[in-house]
C-alpha cells in the first residue's frame, strides 16, 4: 500500500502527536509498505525567527489553512490511502480528493469544551468555530480510530451514529525496559538536580490543568510527616502559580523540577520512582502510566476517562478527589510484597500495549477501507 500521513505543524511543538506520526510510520515501513508524511511548513519569511505568539498564532493558521491544502491534493495523486494521525487535523479531510481517508482521534476534550462541557479545555470564538470544523472533518472521513474505548464513546455521543470508528489503543513509542541499578544511576547524574533526593515520587507531564498537579502537591503535602522522599515533576517546570502552591502547603524544599529530560533520562527516572502519581482529570489516553509500567515503576491513576482502562489491574485507581487513598498507597507502596506484586501486574498489563500490535491493526484498518 502507498500510505500518506498527515502530521502536525512542527511550531506547535505537540511532542505526543509527532512521536505517534514517527511511530506509525516507522512501523508502516518495516511491514513492507511505502509511506510518504506531510505537514504544514512554516512560511520562509518568517521560519525560525522568534515572534510574538499571538502574531506566531495567526501566521501558523495561514500555513495550515492556505498554504497547505494544495501541498496535500498534490501529495494524494500517488497515495492509495491517506491517515490524519491526529483528530486535530481533521478539517484536511474537505480538500482530499477521492481518496479513502483514516484519522487517528486522540481525544475530543478540546471539542467538548468548544460545546460547553467541563473539560479544562475553555474555547474562545475562534477556537469554537475550529472545533466545529475538527468535528466536521471527523464526520467527512472514511473511518475514525480511537485510541481508547472513552475517546470513543465521546465520538460515538458527539458524532453522526453512522461513521464508521473502531478502537485502535497506542503502543508504546520507546522501547522502555526495567534497566541495570548501575545503569540508572549512570543515566540519572546528567541530572544535578536529583543529586541525593530519593526516594521520590513522580509525575509526566505539563502544566495543563487537566493533569492535576496541584492535587499532586495536595497529595505530596499529606505525607510530608510521614514520608521521607521527594516529589519529582518531569516535562514542564511548575508554574509560579503552582510553585507558590507548593510554598504554601510548606512541601516547596522537597519539589523538584527535572525540564525535558530527554527519553533515557526518562527511563531512569521511572526505574528509580517510588511509584508514579498520574491522578489526570481528563485525558484522552495516557502513555506515562504505561510507560511506567515498563519500567518497573508501580503506578497510582485517578479513576476518570480511559486511565483505569489503560492501566488495567496493573495499576491503582483512586476515586480523583480521594487524595488520602492516594497518599495511603503510597505509604503501601513501602512494603517490598506489596511494590513487588503492583509491579508484576503493570509489566503483565503494559505487554497489552506493543508497537507492532497497534501497526497491525491499523494495516488491516487500511485494508478494510480500501476493500470497501
Amino acid at each position: 500500500m502507498k500510505i500518506l500521513l498527515v502530521a502536525n505543524y512542527l511550531p506547535d511543538e505537540q511532542q505526543s502527536m509527532l512521536r505517534f506520526a514517527r511511530m506509525l510510520a516507522d512501523g508502516l515501513q518495516r511491514q513492507g509498505h511505502e509511506v510518504r508524511t506531510i505537514r504544514p511548513e512554516p512560511a520562509w519569511l518568517y521560519r525560525g525567527k522568534m515572534l510574538p505568539r499571538p502574531l506566531h498564532k495567526w501566521l501558523g493558521y495561514l500555513d495550515k489553512f492556505q498554504a497547505f491544502p494544495g501541498s496535500l491534493r498534490q501529495e494524494c495523486a500517488w497515495a492509495d490511502l491517506v491517515q490524519i494521525c491526529d483528530h486535530s487535523n481533521a478539517f484536511y479531510t474537505g480538500v482530499i480528493p477521492g481518496v479513502p481517508c483514516v484519522v487517528t482521534c486522540h481525544d475530543l476534550l478540546a471539542v467538548r469544551g468548544a460545546l460547553g462541557e467541563d473539560t479544562d479545555c475553555p474555547a474562545s470564538t475562534t477556537g469554537r468555530l475550529l472545533q466545529r470544523w475538527i468535528l466536521e472533518g471527523l464526520e467527512r472521513a472514511t473511518h475514525v480510530a480511537c485510541v481508547s474505548e472513552y475517546t470513543y464513546g465521546d465520538l460515538r455521543r458527539l458524532a453522526r451514529a453512522t461513521l464508521p470508528a473502531q478502537v485502535i489503543r497506542n503502543g508504546l513509542n520507546y522501547d522502555y525496559r526495567v534497566l541495570a541499578a548501575s545503569e540508572v544511576e549512570e543515566r540519572l547524574a546528567t541530572l544535578p538536580t536529583l543529586a541525593g533526593r530519593r526516594p521520590y515520587l513522580l509525575h509526566v507531564g505539563s502544566n495543563l490543568r487537566r493533569k492535576n498537579r496541584e492535587g499532586i502537591l495536595r497529595v505530596f503535602a499529606r505525607l510530608k510527616d510521614r514520608w521521607p522522599g521527594f516529589l519529582v515533576f518531569a516535562g514542564a517546570p511548575l508554574s509560579a502559580p503552582l510553585r507558590a502552591e507548593a510554598m504554601a502547603l510548606g512541601i516547596a524544599d522537597r519539589v523538584i523540577d527535572v525540564a525535558r529530560p530527554d527519553e533515557a533520562q526518562l527511563e531512569a527516572l521511572y526505574n528509580a520512582a517510588h511509584a508514579l502519581l498520574f491522578p489526570s482529570r481528563f485525558e484522552g489516553f495516557g502513555w506515562p502510566p504505561l510507560e511506567a509500567q515498563k519500567c518497573g515503576c508501580p503506578v497510582i491513576v485517578s479513576d476518570r476517562g480511559p486511565l483505569p482502562e489503560i492501566g488495567g489491574e496493573g495499576a491503582f485507581v483512586c476515586p480523583i478527589d480521594d487524595e488520602e487513598a492516594m497518599a495511603a498507597q503510597v505509604l503501601r507502596l513501602g512494603d517490598p510484597d506489596e511494590r513487588r506484586r503492583w509491579i508484576e501486574r503493570g509489566l503483565k498489563n503494559v505487554a497489552r500495549f506493543t508497537a507492532e500490535g497497534m501497526v497491525a491493526e491499523y494495516i488491516a484498518l487500511y485494508r478494510e477501507v480500501l476493500g470497501r
